[in-house]
Protein backbone atom coordinates (compact mmCIF):
# COMPACT_ATOMS: atom_id res chain seq x y z
CA UNK A 1 0.00 0.00 0.00
CA UNK A 2 1.52 3.36 -1.04
CA UNK A 3 2.39 5.87 1.66
CA UNK A 4 0.04 8.88 1.81
CA UNK A 5 1.92 12.16 1.67
CA UNK A 6 0.39 14.62 4.11
CA UNK A 7 0.00 18.28 3.30
CA UNK A 8 0.93 21.17 5.60
CA UNK A 9 -1.68 21.15 8.39
CA UNK A 10 -3.71 24.37 8.53
CA UNK A 11 -5.43 24.99 11.85
CA UNK A 12 -7.75 27.92 12.58
CA UNK A 13 -8.16 29.06 16.18
CA UNK A 14 -11.12 31.25 17.13
CA UNK A 15 -10.24 33.46 20.10
CA UNK A 16 -6.98 35.11 21.21
CA UNK A 17 -7.18 34.74 24.98
CA UNK A 18 -5.02 32.39 27.08
CA UNK A 19 -6.84 29.29 25.82
CA UNK A 20 -6.21 30.20 22.19
CA UNK A 21 -2.57 31.18 22.67
CA UNK A 22 -1.65 28.20 24.81
CA UNK A 23 -3.27 25.88 22.27
CA UNK A 24 -1.28 27.53 19.48
CA UNK A 25 1.95 27.35 21.50
CA UNK A 26 1.63 23.65 22.16
CA UNK A 27 0.42 22.81 18.68
CA UNK A 28 3.26 24.65 16.94
CA UNK A 29 5.70 22.67 19.08
CA UNK A 30 4.07 19.28 18.51
CA UNK A 31 3.42 19.52 14.77
CA UNK A 32 6.59 20.96 13.26
CA UNK A 33 5.12 22.17 9.94
CA UNK A 34 1.67 23.26 11.16
CA UNK A 35 0.43 26.75 10.32
CA UNK A 36 -1.91 28.31 12.86
CA UNK A 37 -4.21 31.24 12.08
CA UNK A 38 -5.79 32.95 15.11
CA UNK A 39 -8.98 35.00 14.69
CA UNK A 40 -10.09 37.72 17.11
CA UNK A 41 -13.22 39.90 16.91
CA UNK A 42 -11.38 42.91 18.39
CA UNK A 43 -8.30 44.54 16.82
CA UNK A 44 -6.33 43.63 19.97
CA UNK A 45 -5.41 40.23 21.46
CA UNK A 46 -5.20 38.53 24.87
CA UNK A 47 -8.87 38.31 25.89
CA UNK A 48 -9.30 38.14 29.67
CA UNK A 49 -5.63 38.85 30.32
CA UNK A 50 -6.26 42.31 28.90
CA UNK A 51 -9.92 42.79 29.82
CA UNK A 52 -10.57 40.51 32.81
CA UNK A 53 -7.55 40.82 35.08
CA UNK A 54 -7.94 43.64 37.61
CA UNK A 55 -5.91 46.80 36.83
CA UNK A 56 -3.95 46.53 40.09
CA UNK A 57 -2.73 43.03 39.16
CA UNK A 58 0.17 44.26 37.05
CA UNK A 59 2.15 41.10 37.77
CA UNK A 60 -0.38 39.16 35.67
CA UNK A 61 -0.66 41.71 32.87
CA UNK A 62 2.88 42.98 32.49
CA UNK A 63 5.40 40.97 34.50
CA UNK A 64 3.85 37.54 34.01
CA UNK A 65 5.81 35.19 31.71
CA UNK A 66 2.45 34.27 30.17
CA UNK A 67 2.49 37.29 27.88
CA UNK A 68 6.11 36.66 26.93
CA UNK A 69 5.07 33.17 25.88
CA UNK A 70 2.26 34.63 23.77
CA UNK A 71 4.73 37.03 22.13
CA UNK A 72 6.94 34.05 21.35
CA UNK A 73 4.01 32.35 19.61
CA UNK A 74 3.22 35.48 17.61
CA UNK A 75 6.82 35.76 16.40
CA UNK A 76 6.65 32.38 14.68
CA UNK A 77 6.62 32.40 10.88
CA UNK A 78 3.94 29.72 11.14
CA UNK A 79 1.49 31.89 13.07
CA UNK A 80 -0.92 34.57 11.88
CA UNK A 81 -3.01 36.89 14.05
CA UNK A 82 -6.14 38.16 12.30
CA UNK A 83 -7.80 40.80 14.47
CA UNK A 84 -10.99 42.78 13.87
CA UNK A 85 -12.62 39.75 12.21
CA UNK A 86 -15.56 38.10 13.94
CA UNK A 87 -15.95 34.43 13.07
CA UNK A 88 -19.62 33.62 12.65
CA UNK A 89 -20.48 37.16 11.61
CA UNK A 90 -17.74 38.43 9.28
CA UNK A 91 -16.63 34.98 8.16
CA UNK A 92 -19.04 32.07 8.48
CA UNK A 93 -18.16 28.82 10.17
CA UNK A 94 -18.99 27.08 6.90
CA UNK A 95 -16.30 29.16 5.17
CA UNK A 96 -13.85 28.42 7.97
CA UNK A 97 -14.60 24.73 7.63
CA UNK A 98 -13.68 24.76 3.94
CA UNK A 99 -10.41 26.66 4.50
CA UNK A 100 -8.87 24.53 7.25
CA UNK A 101 -8.03 20.98 8.16
CA UNK A 102 -9.00 21.69 11.75
CA UNK A 103 -10.75 24.34 13.85
CA UNK A 104 -10.18 25.04 17.54
CA UNK A 105 -12.91 27.08 19.23
CA UNK A 106 -11.35 29.01 22.11
CA UNK A 107 -13.52 32.11 22.29
CA UNK A 108 -14.40 32.06 25.99
CA UNK A 109 -17.64 33.13 27.68
CA UNK A 110 -19.56 36.25 26.69
CA UNK A 111 -22.84 35.69 28.53
CA UNK A 112 -23.78 36.36 32.15
CA UNK A 113 -25.56 33.96 34.45
CA UNK A 114 -28.79 35.39 35.81
CA UNK A 115 -30.15 35.49 39.35
CA UNK A 116 -33.64 34.97 37.98
CA UNK A 117 -35.34 37.10 40.63
CA UNK A 118 -37.76 40.02 40.70
CA UNK A 119 -36.18 43.41 40.02
CA UNK A 120 -33.05 42.04 38.37
CA UNK A 121 -33.88 43.42 34.92
CA UNK A 122 -36.03 46.41 35.85
CA UNK A 123 -34.25 48.39 38.57
CA UNK A 124 -31.46 50.89 38.06
CA UNK A 125 -28.25 50.12 39.90
CA UNK A 126 -28.05 46.42 39.05
CA UNK A 127 -25.01 45.33 37.02
CA UNK A 128 -23.38 42.11 35.94
CA UNK A 129 -19.80 41.49 37.04
CA UNK A 130 -18.84 41.00 33.40
CA UNK A 131 -20.04 44.46 32.41
CA UNK A 132 -18.46 46.22 35.41
CA UNK A 133 -15.14 44.40 35.04
CA UNK A 134 -15.21 45.18 31.33
CA UNK A 135 -15.94 48.83 32.12
CA UNK A 136 -13.02 49.34 34.50
CA UNK A 137 -10.73 47.39 32.15
CA UNK A 138 -11.59 49.41 29.04
CA UNK A 139 -13.45 46.73 27.06
CA UNK A 140 -15.03 48.62 24.13
CA UNK A 141 -18.37 46.86 24.62
CA UNK A 142 -18.79 48.40 28.08
CA UNK A 143 -16.92 51.71 27.89
CA UNK A 144 -20.24 53.62 28.08
CA UNK A 145 -21.65 51.68 31.05
CA UNK A 146 -21.54 54.65 33.47
CA UNK A 147 -22.33 52.75 36.70
CA UNK A 148 -24.20 54.77 39.30
CA UNK A 149 -21.37 55.11 41.80
CA UNK A 150 -22.79 58.33 43.28
CA UNK A 151 -26.24 56.99 44.16
CA UNK A 152 -25.37 55.92 47.70
CA UNK A 153 -22.71 54.46 49.98
CA UNK A 154 -23.55 50.72 50.03
CA UNK A 155 -22.70 48.24 47.27
CA UNK A 156 -23.59 44.56 47.35
CA UNK A 157 -21.84 41.84 45.38
CA UNK A 158 -23.70 38.56 44.94
CA UNK A 159 -21.17 35.77 44.66
CA UNK A 160 -17.97 34.95 46.50
CA UNK A 161 -15.44 34.07 43.82
CA UNK A 162 -12.21 35.88 42.92
CA UNK A 163 -14.04 38.23 40.53
CA UNK A 164 -16.32 39.34 43.39
CA UNK A 165 -13.29 40.20 45.53
CA UNK A 166 -11.71 42.02 42.58
CA UNK A 167 -14.80 44.21 42.28
CA UNK A 168 -14.83 44.93 46.01
CA UNK A 169 -11.15 45.86 45.94
CA UNK A 170 -11.57 48.19 42.96
CA UNK A 171 -14.56 49.89 44.60
CA UNK A 172 -12.60 50.54 47.81
CA UNK A 173 -9.07 50.94 46.45
CA UNK A 174 -7.08 54.10 47.11
CA UNK A 175 -7.15 56.56 44.19
CA UNK A 176 -3.40 57.16 44.26
CA UNK A 177 -2.79 53.43 43.91
CA UNK A 178 -5.22 52.94 41.03
CA UNK A 179 -3.97 55.94 39.07
CA UNK A 180 -0.63 54.18 38.46
CA UNK A 181 -2.30 51.16 36.83
CA UNK A 182 -3.70 50.72 33.32
CA UNK A 183 -7.25 51.52 34.42
CA UNK A 184 -8.88 53.83 31.83
CA UNK A 185 -9.05 57.49 32.78
CA UNK A 186 -12.87 57.58 32.62
CA UNK A 187 -13.11 54.71 35.14
CA UNK A 188 -10.43 56.21 37.37
CA UNK A 189 -12.28 59.51 37.63
CA UNK A 190 -15.65 57.84 38.21
CA UNK A 191 -14.21 55.72 41.03
CA UNK A 192 -12.50 58.78 42.52
CA UNK A 193 -15.89 60.51 42.71
CA UNK A 194 -17.69 57.40 43.95
CA UNK A 195 -19.71 57.60 47.16
CA UNK A 196 -19.46 53.87 47.84
CA UNK A 197 -18.01 53.33 51.32
CA UNK A 198 -19.33 49.91 52.34
CA UNK A 199 -19.20 46.73 50.26
CA UNK A 200 -21.00 43.52 51.20
CA UNK A 201 -19.89 40.29 49.49
CA UNK A 202 -22.72 37.78 49.79
CA UNK A 203 -22.63 34.02 49.28
CA UNK A 204 -25.25 31.30 49.56
CA UNK A 205 -22.94 28.88 51.39
CA UNK A 206 -20.29 29.20 54.09
CA UNK A 207 -16.66 30.29 54.32
CA UNK A 208 -15.24 26.84 53.55
CA UNK A 209 -17.35 26.59 50.39
CA UNK A 210 -16.45 30.07 49.07
CA UNK A 211 -14.70 30.06 45.69
CA UNK A 212 -12.23 32.89 46.34
CA UNK A 213 -8.60 32.11 47.11
CA UNK A 214 -6.59 32.99 50.20
CA UNK A 215 -4.43 35.22 48.01
CA UNK A 216 -7.41 37.30 46.86
CA UNK A 217 -8.78 37.57 50.40
CA UNK A 218 -5.40 38.67 51.71
CA UNK A 219 -5.18 41.40 49.06
CA UNK A 220 -8.59 42.73 50.02
CA UNK A 221 -7.69 42.67 53.72
CA UNK A 222 -4.58 44.78 53.08
CA UNK A 223 -6.34 47.78 51.52
CA UNK A 224 -5.22 50.96 53.23
CA UNK A 225 -7.79 52.86 55.30
CA UNK A 226 -10.39 50.11 54.80
CA UNK A 227 -11.68 47.82 57.55
CA UNK A 228 -13.28 44.39 57.63
CA UNK A 229 -16.67 44.15 59.33
CA UNK A 230 -17.69 40.74 60.61
CA UNK A 231 -21.18 39.74 59.49
CA UNK A 232 -21.44 36.54 61.49
CA UNK A 233 -19.60 33.87 63.45
CA UNK A 234 -16.33 32.78 61.83
CA UNK A 235 -15.36 29.17 62.53
CA UNK A 236 -12.02 28.34 64.11
CA UNK A 237 -9.61 25.67 62.92
CA UNK A 238 -10.28 23.52 65.99
CA UNK A 239 -14.04 23.60 65.36
CA UNK A 240 -13.89 22.67 61.68
CA UNK A 241 -12.72 19.06 61.63
CA UNK A 242 -10.65 17.78 58.70
CA UNK A 243 -9.40 20.68 56.62
CA UNK A 244 -7.29 21.10 53.54
CA UNK A 245 -4.23 23.33 53.84
CA UNK A 246 -6.03 26.07 51.87
CA UNK A 247 -9.11 25.89 54.14
CA UNK A 248 -6.95 26.05 57.25
CA UNK A 249 -5.16 29.15 55.93
CA UNK A 250 -8.51 30.71 55.01
CA UNK A 251 -9.92 30.30 58.52
CA UNK A 252 -6.72 31.56 60.13
CA UNK A 253 -6.73 34.64 57.90
CA UNK A 254 -10.38 35.38 58.61
CA UNK A 255 -9.84 35.13 62.36
CA UNK A 256 -6.85 37.46 62.13
CA UNK A 257 -8.91 40.28 60.62
CA UNK A 258 -9.68 43.10 63.03
CA UNK A 259 -12.48 45.63 62.64
CA UNK A 260 -11.68 49.29 63.08
CA UNK A 261 -14.81 51.39 63.39
CA UNK A 262 -12.79 54.58 63.06
CA UNK A 263 -12.25 53.90 59.35
CA UNK A 264 -14.87 55.25 56.95
CA UNK A 265 -14.70 52.47 54.36
CA UNK A 266 -15.46 48.81 55.01
CA UNK A 267 -16.19 45.41 53.52
CA UNK A 268 -17.87 42.29 54.83
CA UNK A 269 -18.39 38.66 53.87
CA UNK A 270 -22.00 37.63 54.36
CA UNK A 271 -22.54 33.86 54.30
CA UNK A 272 -25.64 31.64 54.01
CA UNK A 273 -27.75 34.15 52.09
CA UNK A 274 -29.65 33.63 48.82
CA UNK A 275 -31.18 36.71 47.16
CA UNK A 276 -34.89 36.24 46.49
CA UNK A 277 -36.07 39.69 45.49
CA UNK A 278 -34.68 43.13 44.63
CA UNK A 279 -36.78 46.05 45.85
CA UNK A 280 -36.88 49.71 44.89
CA UNK A 281 -36.14 52.70 47.07
CA UNK A 282 -39.20 54.22 48.70
CA UNK A 283 -38.39 57.60 47.19
CA UNK A 284 -37.48 56.25 43.74
CA UNK A 285 -39.47 53.36 42.30
CA UNK A 286 -36.97 52.85 39.45
CA UNK A 287 -33.82 52.47 41.55
CA UNK A 288 -32.55 49.63 43.72
CA UNK A 289 -33.01 50.14 47.45
CA UNK A 290 -32.74 46.76 49.17
CA UNK A 291 -32.32 43.02 48.76
CA UNK A 292 -34.52 40.36 50.31
CA UNK A 293 -32.52 37.25 51.25
CA UNK A 294 -33.52 33.82 52.40
CA UNK A 295 -31.31 32.58 55.21
CA UNK A 296 -29.70 29.25 54.35
CA UNK A 297 -28.28 26.32 56.23
CA UNK A 298 -25.61 23.89 55.05
CA UNK A 299 -26.56 20.34 54.19
CA UNK A 300 -24.33 17.47 53.09
CA UNK A 301 -25.45 15.12 50.34
CA UNK A 302 -23.58 12.25 51.96
CA UNK A 303 -20.95 12.15 49.21
CA UNK A 304 -18.78 14.96 50.50
CA UNK A 305 -20.62 17.79 48.77
CA UNK A 306 -22.11 20.53 50.89
CA UNK A 307 -25.03 22.55 49.57
CA UNK A 308 -27.19 25.43 50.75
CA UNK A 309 -30.79 24.81 51.77
CA UNK A 310 -33.27 27.59 52.47
CA UNK A 311 -34.68 27.80 55.99
CA UNK A 312 -37.80 29.81 55.18
CA UNK A 313 -36.49 32.76 57.16
CA UNK A 314 -36.10 36.01 55.22
CA UNK A 315 -34.13 39.18 55.94
CA UNK A 316 -33.96 42.53 54.22
CA UNK A 317 -30.72 44.46 53.70
CA UNK A 318 -30.47 47.98 52.24
CA UNK A 319 -28.15 48.59 49.30
CA UNK A 320 -27.63 51.21 46.61
CA UNK A 321 -25.82 49.12 44.01
CA UNK A 322 -25.73 45.42 43.23
CA UNK A 323 -23.22 43.46 41.17
CA UNK A 324 -24.07 39.92 40.05
CA UNK A 325 -20.89 37.84 40.20
CA UNK A 326 -22.30 34.34 39.90
CA UNK A 327 -20.47 33.24 36.78
CA UNK A 328 -20.24 33.55 33.03
CA UNK A 329 -21.48 31.29 30.23
CA UNK A 330 -20.29 30.59 26.73
CA UNK A 331 -22.78 30.76 23.90
CA UNK A 332 -22.73 29.28 20.41
CA UNK A 333 -21.32 31.37 17.57
CA UNK A 334 -23.55 32.25 14.65
CA UNK A 335 -23.63 29.30 12.27
CA UNK A 336 -23.25 26.40 14.73
CA UNK A 337 -26.33 24.73 13.25
CA UNK A 338 -25.09 25.20 9.69
CA UNK A 339 -22.13 22.89 10.35
CA UNK A 340 -24.04 20.64 12.79
CA UNK A 341 -21.95 21.69 15.77
CA UNK A 342 -23.51 20.66 19.12
CA UNK A 343 -23.83 23.00 22.09
CA UNK A 344 -25.01 22.27 25.62
CA UNK A 345 -27.10 25.35 26.37
CA UNK A 346 -27.79 24.41 29.99
CA UNK A 347 -24.14 23.95 30.93
CA UNK A 348 -22.78 26.51 28.48
CA UNK A 349 -20.12 24.56 26.59
CA UNK A 350 -19.50 22.34 23.57
CA UNK A 351 -19.67 18.58 24.30
CA UNK A 352 -16.19 17.11 23.94
CA UNK A 353 -13.74 14.46 25.07
CA UNK A 354 -10.25 15.81 25.80
CA UNK A 355 -11.02 18.78 23.58
CA UNK A 356 -12.35 16.89 20.57
CA UNK A 357 -15.99 17.74 19.85
CA UNK A 358 -18.42 14.86 20.14
CA UNK A 359 -22.04 14.45 19.07
CA UNK A 360 -23.87 13.86 22.38
CA UNK A 361 -26.62 11.87 20.64
CA UNK A 362 -24.62 9.47 18.49
CA UNK A 363 -21.42 9.54 20.53
CA UNK A 364 -19.40 10.08 17.36
CA UNK A 365 -16.53 12.53 17.13
CA UNK A 366 -16.86 15.45 14.72
CA UNK A 367 -13.89 15.35 12.34
CA UNK A 368 -11.45 18.22 12.75
CA UNK A 369 -13.35 20.32 15.31
CA UNK A 370 -11.88 20.97 18.76
CA UNK A 371 -12.49 23.23 21.75
CA UNK A 372 -10.25 24.84 24.36
CA UNK A 373 -10.78 26.92 27.49
CA UNK A 374 -14.15 27.95 28.85
CA UNK A 375 -16.13 26.85 25.81
CA UNK A 376 -14.61 23.42 26.46
CA UNK A 377 -15.14 23.01 30.20
CA UNK A 378 -17.25 25.94 31.40
CA UNK A 379 -16.07 29.23 32.97
CA UNK A 380 -13.95 27.87 35.78
CA UNK A 381 -10.30 27.92 36.75
CA UNK A 382 -7.40 30.34 36.49
CA UNK A 383 -4.79 30.94 33.79
CA UNK A 384 -2.69 27.98 34.94
CA UNK A 385 -5.60 25.55 34.62
CA UNK A 386 -6.48 27.06 31.24
CA UNK A 387 -2.93 26.32 30.10
CA UNK A 388 -3.17 22.64 31.03
CA UNK A 389 -6.59 22.44 29.43
CA UNK A 390 -5.28 24.01 26.19
CA UNK A 391 -2.28 21.68 26.12
CA UNK A 392 -4.64 18.70 26.30
CA UNK A 393 -6.57 19.97 23.29
CA UNK A 394 -3.41 20.65 21.29
CA UNK A 395 -2.11 17.18 22.08
CA UNK A 396 -5.36 15.68 20.78
CA UNK A 397 -5.10 17.67 17.53
CA UNK A 398 -1.48 16.57 17.08
CA UNK A 399 -2.31 12.93 17.82
CA UNK A 400 -5.14 12.94 15.29
CA UNK A 401 -2.89 14.47 12.65
CA UNK A 402 -0.04 12.03 13.16
CA UNK A 403 -2.31 8.98 13.36
CA UNK A 404 -5.59 8.18 11.64
CA UNK A 405 -7.81 10.99 12.84
CA UNK A 406 -10.28 12.50 10.39
CA UNK A 407 -10.22 16.23 9.67
CA UNK A 408 -12.45 18.77 7.97
CA UNK A 409 -10.51 18.30 4.75
CA UNK A 410 -8.42 15.29 3.66
CA UNK A 411 -4.97 15.48 5.23
CA UNK A 412 -3.26 14.93 1.89
CA UNK A 413 -5.01 17.97 0.36
CA UNK A 414 -3.70 21.50 0.88
CA UNK A 415 -5.95 24.05 2.59
CA UNK A 416 -5.92 27.75 1.83
CA UNK A 417 -6.31 28.97 5.40
CA UNK A 418 -6.02 32.71 5.92
CA UNK A 419 -4.68 33.28 2.39
CA UNK A 420 -7.99 31.97 1.05
CA UNK A 421 -10.20 33.80 3.54
CA UNK A 422 -8.31 37.06 3.13
CA UNK A 423 -9.88 37.29 -0.32
CA UNK A 424 -13.31 36.76 1.25
CA UNK A 425 -12.76 39.64 3.70
CA UNK A 426 -11.55 41.86 0.84
CA UNK A 427 -14.68 41.22 -1.21
CA UNK A 428 -16.82 42.12 1.79
CA UNK A 429 -14.95 45.30 2.56
CA UNK A 430 -13.78 43.94 5.90
CA UNK A 431 -10.50 44.93 7.42
CA UNK A 432 -8.17 42.61 9.33
CA UNK A 433 -5.55 43.82 11.78
CA UNK A 434 -2.24 41.95 11.84
CA UNK A 435 0.06 41.34 14.81
CA UNK A 436 2.19 44.23 13.67
CA UNK A 437 -0.91 46.38 13.63
CA UNK A 438 -1.63 45.37 17.23
CA UNK A 439 1.95 46.23 18.21
CA UNK A 440 1.43 49.75 16.88
CA UNK A 441 -1.73 50.08 19.01
CA UNK A 442 0.21 48.67 21.94
CA UNK A 443 3.02 51.21 21.50
CA UNK A 444 0.52 54.06 21.31
CA UNK A 445 -1.14 52.95 24.55
CA UNK A 446 2.19 52.73 26.36
CA UNK A 447 3.15 56.18 25.07
CA UNK A 448 -0.16 57.64 26.25
CA UNK A 449 0.38 55.99 29.63
CA UNK A 450 3.89 57.44 29.97
CA UNK A 451 2.49 60.92 29.48
CA UNK A 452 -0.03 60.27 32.26
CA UNK A 453 2.54 58.64 34.54
CA UNK A 454 1.06 55.14 34.37
CA UNK A 455 1.73 51.78 32.74
CA UNK A 456 -0.51 52.43 29.75
CA UNK A 457 -3.67 54.28 28.81
CA UNK A 458 -5.85 51.85 26.90
CA UNK A 459 -7.65 52.81 23.73
CA UNK A 460 -11.25 51.90 24.52
CA UNK A 461 -12.93 52.58 21.18
CA UNK A 462 -12.45 50.26 18.19
CA UNK A 463 -12.52 53.11 15.74
CA UNK A 464 -9.78 54.89 17.68
CA UNK A 465 -7.72 51.71 17.67
CA UNK A 466 -7.90 51.56 13.90
CA UNK A 467 -7.23 55.26 13.56
CA UNK A 468 -3.88 54.74 15.33
CA UNK A 469 -2.85 52.82 12.23
CA UNK A 470 -3.26 55.98 10.13
CA UNK A 471 0.36 55.82 8.88
CA UNK A 472 -0.44 52.52 7.20
CA UNK A 473 -3.47 53.70 5.24
CA UNK A 474 -3.29 53.86 1.51
CA UNK A 475 -3.73 51.81 -1.59
CA UNK A 476 -0.74 49.57 -0.88
CA UNK A 477 -1.47 48.53 2.68
CA UNK A 478 -4.46 46.20 2.20
CA UNK A 479 -2.87 44.34 -0.71
CA UNK A 480 0.32 43.92 1.32
CA UNK A 481 -1.36 42.12 4.26
CA UNK A 482 0.49 38.84 3.77
CA UNK A 483 1.14 35.86 6.01
CA UNK A 484 3.04 36.75 9.21
CA UNK A 485 4.61 39.91 7.80
CA UNK A 486 2.42 42.82 6.76
CA UNK A 487 0.67 45.58 8.69
CA UNK A 488 -2.87 46.66 7.90
CA UNK A 489 -5.41 49.22 9.04
CA UNK A 490 -8.75 50.64 8.02
CA UNK A 491 -10.63 53.82 7.50
CA UNK A 492 -13.94 53.42 9.25
CA UNK A 493 -17.34 54.98 9.00
CA UNK A 494 -18.01 57.65 11.65
CA UNK A 495 -20.22 56.40 14.45
CA UNK A 496 -19.63 52.73 13.69
CA UNK A 497 -19.31 51.08 17.11
CA UNK A 498 -17.47 48.05 15.71
CA UNK A 499 -15.92 49.34 12.46
CA UNK A 500 -14.80 46.54 10.18
CA UNK A 501 -15.36 47.81 6.65
CA UNK A 502 -13.08 49.85 4.47
CA UNK A 503 -14.35 53.24 3.34
CA UNK A 504 -11.68 55.01 1.42
CA UNK A 505 -12.87 58.27 -0.17
CA UNK A 506 -10.59 59.58 -2.86
CA UNK A 507 -8.94 56.22 -3.46
CA UNK A 508 -11.06 54.74 -6.21
CA UNK A 509 -8.36 52.35 -7.39
CA UNK A 510 -8.66 50.27 -4.20
CA UNK A 511 -12.24 50.97 -3.11
CA UNK A 512 -13.76 47.82 -1.68
CA UNK A 513 -17.52 47.58 -1.51
CA UNK A 514 -19.53 45.31 0.72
Amino acid sequence: MPTVRLSVPRIGIVGSGPAGFYTAYKLLGLVQNAIVDMYEALPVPFGLVRYGVAPDHAQVKVKNPTLHKFEEVASSSRFNFIGNISVGRDISLSEMKMAYHGLVLAYGASKDKKLGIEGENTLNGVYSARSFVGWYNGLPEFRNLEPSLKCGDVATIIGQGNVALDIARILLCDFDHLRKTDIPEYALQALHQSKIRNVRIVGRRGLLQAAFTVKELRELSRLSNVTFVSAGVIPTVSESGDLTRAQRRMIELMNSLVSNSALARSWSLDFLRSPRKLLAKEADSKSLGSVEYEVNMLQSDGNGKVGAVGTGTFVMEPTDLLFKSIGYQSKPLEGYQEISLPFDVRRGFVPNVSGKVIDPVSGDFLPGVYVSGWVKRGPTGVIASTMQDAFETAERVALDWMERGLFLQPKEEACGGWEELREVTARRGLFPVSWQGWKKIDAAEVQRGAIAGKEREKVVNVQDMLNILEDYRGCQRFNSFSTSSAIASALVSPGDSMPRRLTMPGCGSCMIKS
